[in-house]
């Protein structure tokens, strides 16, 4: 079984999603990452369109005593048709992403992401997103994933999506080691629970992605995205009484988003996301802190 640290650094933005970072700043912000203490790392070819990967691997060259995670999915070819990739990263789109669960698309991936990571092996594979490709993900994409475990090229493997059911067939047909849920275990959506039961029941560890709901629970005055879509108005009220909630028991909103999955005993880690060092210093003060146990059932009854 794979140790898990109990927070870890979500790579997407330094691949540019949303807006474009430098790559100073990139460097810097796994730096501080690794200077805040966190030891897991997660990636995919989807982050920028191989961006990501390749400054990841870079800024993390030479260190040791860390948990690298990258996924498979998504091949990337050359496109030729220029201008700016149209899936939220802003970088050229000089690749284009070929969704590929067969045996020889998560062989490809890998390899592939290997070498942009410029690592001999990852720690975990995770198939990322096969919502409309299941059937292929169970029947060929695990099982070429569970061969490259017993051969030692991945020391665990797993599946990551945002929504819970498909990640429970998974869980109960499969031997995956890890289970990523993006959005779908937080303060505003508690909708992946049966997952967490399940993965409690057979001690499968899930690592909680998007705790901020992709921005909504990211700072202590509710706004801007959910799901990565404006927020619904009933949404930020929603948030906005919870803000209120933890203000009584001096929490910040972003501090107990960020403190609620671990509750649950399926929950090994939490990944959060950040695209300069000032965020992950931020995030990094609000996990030091304490939580009163009384914040959670004041929650509840909001």
């Amino acid at each position: 079984m794979i140790e898990l640290p109990r927070f870890g650094f979500g790579a997407a933005p330094i691949g540019n999603l949303y807006e474009a970072v430098g790559d100073e700043q990139a460097r810097a912000t796994v730096e501080a990452a690794w200077d805040s203490g966190v030891r897991l790392f997660d990636t995919a070819p989807h982050y920028g369109l191989g961006l990501s990967e390749r400054r990841l691997g870079a800024a993390l060259a030479g260190r040791t005593g860390y948990v690298l995670s990258t996924k498979v999915g998504r091949l990337l070819v050359p496109s030729g048709r220029g201008g700016v990739d149209d899936e939220g990263f802003d970088v050229p789109a000089a690749f284009e992403r070929r969704w590929d669960f067969s045996r020889d698309g998560v062989l490809r991936s890998l390899d592939d992401s290997l070498s942009r990571l410029g690592r001999p092996y990852v720690d975990l594979a995770l198939i990322h997103d096969p919502d409309d490709h299941l059937e292929q993900a169970l029947d060929e994409a695990y099982p070429a994933l569970a061969e490259l475990r017993a051969q030692g090229v991945v020391k665990a493997v797993g599946v990551g999506m945002n929504q819970w059911r498909a990640p429970l067939r998974f869980v109960r047909e499969t031997d995956v080691d890890v289970v990523m849920l993006a959005g779908r275990y937080t303060l505003l959506d508690r909708s992946g629970l049966p997952l967490l039961e399940e993965c409690a029941a057979r001690g499968t560890p899930v690592l909680a992605a998007g705790v901020f709901n992709s921005g909504l629970l990211a700072t202590h005055t509710p706004s801007g995205a959910y799901d990565y879509r404006p927020a619904p108005a009933g949404l930020v009220a929603r948030a906005t009484r919870l803000a209120r909630v933890c203000e009584a028991h001096g929490v910040t909103l972003p501090q107990a988003a960020m403190a609620f999955p671990l509750r649950h005993p399926a929950v090994a880690a939490v990944v959060l996301g950040a695209r300069s060092p000032e965020e992950v210093r931020a995030n990094a003060a609000l996990w030091r802190r304490p939580v009163p146990d009384a914040l959670w059932a004041d929650l509840q009854r909001a």
